[in-house]
């Protein structure tokens, strides 16, 4: 997800700069704030509504895995039971049955995990575009030129490594113009916040065994 926000942020530099650079003040000195866009999306309502329809998702997508994987040990089980006393048309056509289940299973793993980023990206689409505006909105009535995101994103340094003073900390100033009351969070934003991900889905711990191969 960070890589989606820094990518988003850096775009809407761009766009914006023009018209931020109209607020820098007479003196000429540049006023440049910053804040934590994960951690202003975690403190909005609608972050735990996304967190709750993924964890709904994850759960549903969980169950036909488990459902699935549950059937493939029970015929694995029983292929290993009465393997030998099968004829060779019969023990072929379940072998080929097993190896099928296991394709499907490994499939299955795939396109859930696929499925949840793919939901959790249409989710998060519009409560980025909210923090974007009201960015820009407390960009402009703050007189800043430029506010950067002092995350630069995972396993990467922070864009802010020092800050003299808690005045151009932006992050309050955001969360107030989304309705979020920062009184009732932590008062500053950290210097990284945990971002929202879907948890990822249930692997089992182990797919059935391989299908012995006929002699």
């Amino acid at each position: 997800m960070k890589q989606k926000l820094m990518a988003f942020l850096v775009v809407m530099t761009i766009i914006t700069s023009p018209l931020l650079a109209q607020t820098t003040p007479a003196s000429g000195l540049t006023k440049i704030g910053y804040t934590n866009v994960d951690y202003v999306i975690s403190k909005l309502p609608e972050s735990k509504v996304m967190q709750n329809q993924l964890e709904v998702t994850k759960a549903q997508l969980d169950k036909a895995l488990s459902e699935t994987y549950k059937e493939a040990q029970e015929k694995y089980e029983a292929y290993q039971k009465n393997g030998a006393n099968m004829t060779d048309v019969i023990r072929a056509d379940k072998e080929k049955e097993l190896q099928n289940l296991q394709t499907r299973i490994q499939e299955m793993q795939t396109n859930a995990q696929t499925s949840l980023q793919t939901k959790q990206q249409q989710l998060l689409e519009p409560i980025l575009t909210k923090v974007n505006n009201a960015i820009q909105e407390v960009g402009k009535e703050s007189g800043f030129l430029y506010i950067l995101n002092m995350d630069a994103g995972q396993g990467t340094t922070p864009i802010i490594l020092f800050a003299a003073s808690e005045e151009n900390n932006a992050t309050n100033l955001i969360l107030r113009k989304l309705g979020v009351d920062p009184d009732k969070v932590e008062a500053a934003a950290p210097a990284s916040a945990t971002p929202t991900k879907p948890a990822a889905t249930t692997t089992p711990a182990a797919a059935p065994a391989t299908t012995p191969k006929k002699k």
